[in-house]
């Protein structure tokens, strides 16, 4: 079962994220992917398993904990996770639209 979320406009600021490489829609995969769609309808898979055999991965460290990966959200365009890990997005953009698909190393 996937988990989708879509992004939310900053309610103190009116912002509503509108550069093209701003992520608009998130599902949580299996395996510790995520398939994302970017305002410009570019979509790829972003895989994170990586994380699991990572000796130091710093604040990326609690996503090994499957709950807390699936806790994955979009804030403004941006994966964000509670523990406040996030995905620069623009760099996630070249990845995904050079490659399709990525898999993120720590």
């Amino acid at each position: 079962m996937s988990i989708q979320t879509t992004p939310e406009a900053n309610q103190a600021a009116g912002v509503i994220p509108a550069a093209p490489w701003r992520v608009k829609a998130l599902s949580v995969l299996p395996d510790y992917r995520l398939a994302v769609t970017f305002m410009d309808g570019t979509n790829g898979i972003a895989d994170f398993s990586s994380v699991l055999t990572a000796k130091e991965c710093g604040i990326f460290e609690a996503l090994k904990d499957k709950a807390c990966f699936d806790q994955a959200r979009l804030d403004l365009g941006v994966v964000t996770w509670p523990n406040g890990a996030d995905m620069d997005p623009a760099w996630m953009y070249e990845q995904i639209k050079a490659n399709k698909s990525w898999a993120v190393t720590f």
